[in-house]
């Protein structure tokens, strides 16, 4: 099923993804494929469509950094760089505090990949619910899609397909770790470290 980015998309959508469903949208960054993260079934769906490892655990998409607070830890200096980069293409890895979530995703190592993005239509999507997996919309170590039609006619198995048109940005996130108040850059993306340390 595809959908238009708009009230009646969104809804239903939103729907789909409460339900089990796989969904497949636009981001400030690519196209991303994702669920309900506390659905086991839902998620190893993705690692199916997507021929991923399941040793890679996915990252999750949150609609705030308040919300992302409930199910990760944030230290001053984290937060700090979030406020100011979130809503954005920053990928921040964090300490999990949430154990439903630690099971449904596999996070043996206790950590998680959060963002918020910066995109209207993922934005009003994360705002029915909440939380959702947001990994790039392709199989593993292919391209990442921009195109609306590449993608829809690239990726199988969904159940919905949430048309955002062509997204114009610089790749995917850059994905950063804070250890001991350094951050280390773990994907390179469109923010550099010097970005970050501002």
């Amino acid at each position: 099923m595809k959908v238009n980015c708009d009230k009646e998309g969104i809804k239903k959508a939103s729907q789909i993804i409460n339900e089990g469903g796989i969904a497949v949208f636009p981001t400030d960054t690519v196209y991303g494929i994702g669920c309900n993260p506390y659905n086991i079934s839902a998620v190893k769906k993705i690692y199916k469509i997507k021929l991923r490892d399941v040793s890679k655990s996915f990252p999750v998409l949150a609609y705030s950094r308040e919300l992302a607070e409930q199910i990760a830890h944030f230290d001053k200096f984290t937060r700090r760089i979030a406020d100011r980069f979130w809503p954005g293409p920053l990928t921040i890895i964090l300490r999990v505090t949430d154990n439903k979530l630690k099971e449904s995703l596999n996070l043996d190592d206790d950590k998680i990949a959060i963002r918020v993005p910066n995109h209207k239509c993922i934005l009003e999507l994360l705002k029915k619910c909440n939380f959702i997996v947001g990994t790039s919309a392709n199989i593993s170590g292919k391209m990442s899609f921009t195109s609306a039609d590449e993608c829809f006619n690239n990726i199988e198995n969904y159940d919905i397909f949430v048309d955002g048109g062509t997204i114009t940005s610089k790749g995917e996130s850059t994905i950063i770790e804070i250890i001991n108040d350094e951050i280390k850059i773990i994907r390179d993306g469109p923010l550099s470290k010097k970005e970050i340390l501002g």
